[in-house]
């Protein structure tokens, strides 16, 4: 009891710190920031200099081997007749525009079905979530590659049955979709967080669904979808952010070039051939920063819509 009343005390008494208590808090101070120190140096040097230094290089004409040359909007004004470049964010709108609803989809349909109580459900949940952590890799790229050339496993496939199948990687026409493809395999992270939240409803707002002659369909569009809202919409920025900066994918399958006929010809796959490719780094470093302004305007927009859409139990 006397703790309690001295915590009280302490907590209830105003007026300036003692020498003692000013120490204290000195110390503390110190040791937070000692703890602190590493992320702090990391934050500056890795993440912040490398952004202003970016953004400086944006307004610059810069090869890697001369002395950056200040040439204020022209690296920006070019995107405008940039032929190319207007076509990667075509391919980058498609793949994202179509990829993440199509994922998200996946992801809570198998949420849904593994809500169910499946006997195992630990290690169908591991299985599901593996695709997420491997899909962003060079070797799944090129496993995808092996898998849809064409003598590939899905052509070997059709011809069982006497069909004949494209090349899939290789006609632009199909090129991009075997690519989204891949984007909807790689469902288990949004997947685990939709089963998280499907956790969370209470059972009895179904009860009374049940009660009210409700069904099934109905319970998934009056209950499930609203009370799930939050989640969605957390998935769905999460993915269109990871979705516009996808790479690994699109250069290991194009071997590198975007082809064929630009088909697969990301926004971030041009950006490395005009950085590293071309040593054009000013550009390549104003194309960062109009990527940066893209996603922004995305998640921007996902905010104001959410009021629209997204409910929340308060």
């Amino acid at each position: 009891m006397s703790a309690i009343g001295e915590l009280s005390t302490m907590t209830r008494r105003k007026g300036p710190m003692t020498k003692e208590e000013k120490k204290a808090n000195g110390r503390d101070n110190k040791a937070a920031y000692i703890f602190l120190l590493p992320w702090l140096v990391g934050l500056v040097v890795i993440t912040v200099g490398p952004m202003l230094m970016s953004l400086y290089l944006s307004f610059t004409d810069y090869n890697l081997l001369q002395p950056p040359e200040w040439v204020g909007l022209d690296n920006f004004v070019r995107m405008f007749g940039d032929a190319r470049l207007h076509n990667s964010l075509r391919v980058t709108f498609t793949y994202v525009l179509v990829g993440v609803p199509l994922q998200l989809a996946v992801a809570l349909l198998i949420a849904l079905v593994l809500d169910k109580g499946l006997r195992g459900l630990p290690f169908y949940r591991s299985i599901f979530y593996l695709p997420s952590l491997l899909g962003g890799s060079v070797a799944v790229a090129i496993l995808w590659k092996q898998i849809f050339g064409t003598t590939g496993l899905v052509n070997q496939v059709l011809a069982m049955i006497g069909i004949e199948g494209p090349g899939w990687i290789s006609d632009p026409n199909t090129a991009l979709g075997s690519i989204i493809l891949l984007h909807v395999w790689t469902f288990g992270s949004p997947m685990i967080i939709f089963l998280a939240g499907l956790r969370q409803i209470p059972n009895m707002y179904y009860e009374a669904a049940k009660v009210d002659g409700a069904t099934t369909i109905q319970q998934f569009w009056r209950i499930t979808l609203p009370m799930l809202s939050p989640i969605i919409f957390f998935n769905l920025v999460l993915q269109i952010i990871g979705s516009f900066q996808s790479f690994t994918q699109a250069f290991i399958v194009s071997g590198g070039n975007g082809g064929p006929s630009d088909s697969t010809m990301f926004f971030t796959l041009y950006l490395y051939q005009k950085g590293f490719g071309q040593f054009d780094m000013g550009y390549a470093s104003a194309m960062a920063w109009f990527l940066l302004v893209i996603i922004g305007v995305f998640t921007a927009i996902n905010f104001i819509a959410s009021k629209y859409w997204v409910f929340y139990d308060d």
